[in-house]
């Protein structure tokens, strides 16, 4: 038995032995956090939470895209299976307490840092731009930035009114500052079934920038390198992988009258 010992001991045998330990307690811990979230029907994906505080607004919003059962939305704040009252902070049964971590640095903060900034939202992609339209609603004079091109492509028309009154406050705004040519907004609807409008006399700015179909990306760029010769323009994107490859295909090309585009890619991760 002594022999076994010693030899054991000689080959590093504690040394093998503590590291199968380790591997074996980061299994566990791992296996316990897959089937933590990932397990029937505890498994509820956020899709996106945005964190809006200002200098002027402490307070932030946490925005949801439903999707079935698979929203915590669903799993937090309704009991029931019932998602038809969806709308509106009646529909909240239960005041959970939740905890954020953050805030975390990304590229959408680098708007600020340049005179002129395009942004590109792709549905929900929209999230990291809201905190950039609300810091300008707050004090736009404050920011380096002089000129914001927004592009925004949702497949729905209901998806533009999440943040349509943020939009037309905004751009209410920069009309009363005398500053109409600060905020160029342009909306597309790539679902081209049937007739689509925004309806509603508030927001009838929005419904005036709406357009059918998908963005032309090179003749937006042309038009942009026309009107901002021999500046920097921050480009912004946050979508699917389709309109931010060609965004950044466009940046590299830079044919554009002098006009420097540098690309920056937000991302859910």
């Amino acid at each position: 038995m002594s022999v076994a010992l010693k030899s054991w001991r000689a080959n590093e045998g504690p040394k093998h032995l503590i590291t199968m330990v380790w591997i074996a307690v980061n299994v566990f811990l791992f296996w316990k956090t897959f089937m933590l979230y990932f397990s029937g029907a505890q498994y509820y994906y956020l899709h996106k939470m945005l964190g809006c505080p200002t200098g002027k607004n402490q307070t932030f919003g946490i925005h949801l895209r439903v999707l079935g059962d698979w929203t915590l939305w669903k799993c937090v704040f309704l009991p029931t299976s019932n998602i038809s009252n969806l709308i509106g902070c009646s529909a909240f049964l239960s005041h959970p307490r939740v905890h954020v971590d953050g805030p975390f640095g990304s590229p959408s903060e680098e708007v600020f840092n340049y005179e002129v900034s395009l942004c590109v939202a792709g549905g929900i992609g929209v999230t990291p731009f809201a905190c950039v339209l609300q810091a300008l609603f707050d004090d736009w004079r404050q920011y380096k930035l002089r000129r914001l091109y927004f592009v925004w492509v949702c497949r729905d028309l209901q998806s533009f009114y999440w943040f349509a009154d943020l939009l037309c406050g905004l751009h209410e705004r920069l009309w009363r500052d005398n500053r109409p040519d600060y905020f160029n907004v342009q909306l597309y609807l790539s679902n081209t079934q049937g007739l689509q409008s925004i309806s509603e006399e508030r927001y009838r700015f929005l419904s005036s920038r709406l357009r059918i179909g998908r963005p032309k990306w090179k003749l937006l760029f042309q038009e942009i390198g026309r009107a901002n010769q021999l500046k920097r323009v921050g480009v912004f994107c946050c979508g699917p992988k389709g309109i931010s490859k060609a965004l950044h295909t466009l940046c590299n090309s830079n044919p554009h009258t002098g006009t420097a585009f540098e690309y920056n890619k937000e991302s859910f991760s």
